[in-house]
């Protein structure tokens, strides 16, 4: 399943159809594909569907779902860009069989998801996402929630990939690479910050956390480390879908950065 062709596609969804259910083979694909979610770190991460009236799950954003998807995984180091790349890869998934997603970490009440998880000592659970069919159309509530965030824009690419150092835009690329970072541009993040920063020496794309307050916390870790493995798993499965390997590496280039960024990652890209 080439999941690239849908990163553009996919939209966060909060209203859904609560009069029609996934249709059984499209839930048994989904099923099958999230126990199996592979990321780059080897860091697992656990998906598990938990019916929303037998385990009494809700968020006051969202209405007429017919399930949870929660993930966990260990605290341990990268464990925020692993859980990113894997549940990444999870709502791509969803998207290619007409289910709808979004997530979230807050608007909840985290300690029931927590106990329906079954979460243990040295486990956290940053995120959840509802799953169900989409309406047709989408709440006011929603509608105001997606403006108020600019949900439907993105940062131009000249403010997120540089070339060689942070003062000099990125050089021209290969097809390929230039088809990836259009999908890094337009990944989903926490409050549409898109934290992600990527600088390029050769065929080497270090990636970079744009940091804001506010998006640390012991339950869910570091969010915006999340929506930089969200970041890595489009750039890496985009290349993937269109024949180009690569590979992440953990080795800081000690580029000088401005304040608040910090390096996370290296994919290394056959050219």
């Amino acid at each position: 399943m080439k999941l690239s062709q849908y990163m553009l596609e996919r939209k966060s969804v909060r209203t859904f159809n609560a009069n029609q259910k996934i249709d059984s083979d499209k839930l048994s694909t989904f099923k099958e594909f999230i126990k199996d979610i592979k990321n780059p770190y080897d860091i697992p991460v656990k998906f598990e569907i938990f019916d929303k009236d037998a385990n009494g799950l809700s968020s006051p954003v969202i209405a007429g779902e017919e399930a949870y998807v929660i993930a966990t995984v260990p605290k341990i180091e990268h464990a925020e860009e692993a859980y990113g790349y894997s549940f990444e890869l999870m709502m791509l998934c969803a998207k290619a069989l007409g289910i709808g997603t979004v997530m979230i970490g807050g608007t909840m009440k985290r300690e029931i998801f927590e106990q329906a998880a079954g979460l243990k000592d040295g486990e956290m659970m940053p995120c959840v996402t509802p799953i169900g069919i989409p309406a047709d159309k989408r709440s006011i509530k929603e509608n105001l929630m997606r403006t108020g965030i600019k949900a439907d824009t993105r940062k131009d690419a000249s403010k997120l990939f540089f070339q060689d150092e942070f003062d000099k835009a990125m050089g021209d690329t290969s097809d390929e690479v230039r088809l990836a970072l259009e999908h890094v541009r337009w990944a989903p993040s926490a409050v549409n910050k898109q934290p992600w920063r990527i600088v390029r020496q050769d065929n080497i794309y270090h990636f970079y956390e744009k940091k804001d307050k506010g998006y640390i916390n012991p339950s869910t870790g570091d969010l915006q480390k999340i929506d930089l493995g969200i970041a890595i798993c489009h750039f890496m499965t985009s290349l993937k879908d269109h024949g180009v390997d690569s590979k992440l590496v953990l080795d800081d280039p000690s580029i000088a950065c401005p304040e608040d960024v910090d390096y996370i990652a290296s994919v290394v890209v056959e050219e």
